[in-house]
């Protein structure tokens, strides 16, 4: 079996759901171009433990973990099966990797995996399960969480992290919706940083963010957001080639963009609008 890519993407607000901007139609050409994986494992910082947990649930359940938005984001659901065989093969892997994993049979899909699956995989037709974040992280840690998840890359599943490139709630505007607009200084300069790390390769450097990234303190107030990023590039390990799929920067300071670790399964299908390679 072909290893599968993993993947990071910049959820944003609960709005993206309904207001797609350019990451909606990136992640839709996306989904299109990948061949279809045995399940999604979604890792998302809506859902923090402070050990490792992952969902078995057959039918995880649309989670609303939002107030004040929009009537009708709350009625919007994402019907995906679960995968309870590929959720305990999880749990497998990361006890075998040190991680105290344990099962739980309640969880559903938190806003940071239905949101974005909706524009990935519209059609909700593959099965999909999502495995805490542990809740003591730093960016080296973080990276080794994903690299324990790993194998299940090689079993035809597509391990994504959904955070957030830029994360400073304080400074969102809301009035600021246009995805194509340019954004605060600072939040493109951070992407930018983060792009050049991701692209070249550099995981060493991209695990120290926090440390030495140009205003990683303003972008990240609190890192969880962040920490998913890693957990995708150490799924993939740092011997693959990375693309970045430009989202735009939405409500001033929000960047949307998201990378693919490893090459598209079935790449010959791919269109020109389904990734958009930096410079």
């Amino acid at each position: 079996m072909t290893r599968w890519p993993t993947l990071f993407i910049s959820h944003g607000a609960p709005t993206f759901a309904i207001d797609p901007g350019i990451a909606g139609p990136a992640l839709t050409a996306l989904g299109m171009a990948l061949t279809r994986p045995k399940a999604v494992l979604v890792v998302s910082p809506h859902w923090m433990t402070r050990e490792p947990r992952v969902a078995t649930s057959a039918a995880p359940q649309t989670v609303h973990d939002f107030g004040g938005f929009p009537p009708a984001l709350y009625q919007l659901n994402y019907p995906a099966p679960g995968h309870p065989a590929m959720a305990a093969r999880a749990i497998k892997v990361l006890r075998a990797a040190g991680w105290a994993a344990e099962a739980d049979a309640q969880w559903g899909l938190d806003h940071g995996a239905w949101v974005p699956l909706l524009h990935l995989f519209p059609a909700a037709d593959i099965p999909v399960f999502q495995v805490s974040l542990p809740a003591r992280l730093d960016g080296a840690r973080a990276y080794a969480f994903g690299q324990a998840l790993a194998p299940l890359a090689d079993e035809g599943v597509l391990i994504v992290g959904s955070g957030s490139l830029t994360h400073n709630l304080h400074e969102v505007r809301f009035d600021a919706a246009d995805a194509d607009a340019d954004g605060e200084d600072y939040a493109r300069e951070f992407s930018a940083w983060i792009t050049q790390a991701v692209l070249t390769r550099d995981h060493a450097r991209l695990q120290q963010t926090m440390a030495i990234a140009p205003h990683a303190q303003r972008a990240h107030p609190t890192p969880e957001h962040l920490w998913p990023l890693m957990v995708a590039a150490g799924a993939a390990g740092a011997a693959v080639p990375a693309t970045r799929i430009e989202g735009g920067i939405t409500h001033g300071v929000l960047s949307m963009n998201a990378y693919l670790f490893g090459a598209i399964p079935g790449a010959a299908a791919a269109t020109p609008q389904a990734v958009a390679l930096a410079a």
